[in-house]
């Protein structure tokens, strides 16, 4: 076998998502850019949508997990009085209504989606129906009955009222959440309609907009050092497990895939955590007294 394309370098870059872009497309880029050997995200943003998207390169993409099922944070923008076939502003207006709640009876009606909910996909969504993604379904005029699935919905309010017609909210939510599904739900129980008209991810788990990347400084900064001293560390990501430190002969054993002595502040039996030795992961495992039996082990320098 040749040897892989790229660099075997390992981090997060954290991209502020322009509009207009496929999360993919953006992932593609910025493996291009930094010339790595493999990239993925944690956390798909539709096209429309900016903000935090969290770009993991090399060794880091064993970490996207612990992002993806992390808390995030999105500010979106609902236009009540419409809704449409997918439920933002993409979509054609389906129903309309002259009702505009005020103040008062918007953020009333807040109160049954937080905590854990149950929430029912948009039409056009990534989930699958019989093998087939439902965006594609719904693009052929398939009406799908989808099913609901649970959400953990930490925080969500009203933040601003531009005007009757608009209405501006923040969410704090966990996995798998749909900011136009929430926009939907409103507009149904407020008798409204209404749809989501703009979308901004501020945060997703460890990362936020606080020094994230422009897609015009990745492709001023393609393919030179530069872009790459942006990298944050790989570490990052498992900041919500417990670190123990692995000894010189554990951290050779746990490179090796098997269990390996740590020292340190220890979890509870059978918790997971991760091992650094000399600053760096060396694995994710399961504690089990006085050794981490890895699920995960990292090729870090």
């Amino acid at each position: 076998m040749g040897r892989r394309k790229g660099q075997a370098i390992s981090g997060w870059l954290v991209v502020d998502k322009p509009a207009g872009l496929t999360s993919t497309a953006v992932v593609n880029k910025v493996k291009w850019a930094l010339d790595a050997q493999k990239a993925g995200h944690a956390g798909t943003l539709d096209p429309a949508a900016t903000g935090v998207l969290a770009v993991a390169l090399g060794e880091a993409t064993k970490t996207v997990p612990y992002v993806t099922d992390a808390l995030k944070c999105y500010r979106f923008t609902i236009r009540l009085g419409q809704a449409t076939t997918t439920d933002d502003a993409e979509g054609t207006v389906i129903a309309q209504s002259p009702l505009r709640p005020d103040d008062a009876a918007l953020a009333a009606a807040l109160a049954p989606y937080r905590g854990q909910i149950q929430q029912v996909p948009p039409q056009f969504s990534a989930v699958k129906v019989d093998g087939e993604r439902a965006y594609d379904l719904a693009r052929e005029g398939e009406a799908m009955d989808l099913a609901a699935r649970p959400l953990w919905v930490d925080r969500l309010e009203l933040v601003d009222r531009p005007d009757a017609d608009h209405a501006v909210l923040d969410m704090v939510c966990g996995k798998g959440g749909y900011v136009r599904s929430i926009a939907r739900d409103l507009g149904r129980d407020l008798g409204c309609h209404a749809h989501v008209v703009a979308l901004r991810r501020l945060w997703s788990g460890p990362f936020d907009l606080d020094g994230a990347v422009t897609w015009d400084v990745i492709e001023a900064e393609a393919r030179t050092p530069a872009l790459a001293a942006r990298l944050r560390s790989l570490e990052l990501a498992l900041a919500d497990l417990p670190r123990v430190e692995a000894t010189d002969q554990g951290a050779l054993r746990l490179r090796n895939g098997n269990p390996g002595q740590v020292v340190g502040p220890t979890p509870e039996w059978g918790d997971e955590a991760w091992a650094a030795h000399r600053g760096r992961a060396v694995a994710v495992g399961i504690y089990r007294g006085g050794e981490l039996h890895p699920t995960r082990v990292f090729a870090q320098d």
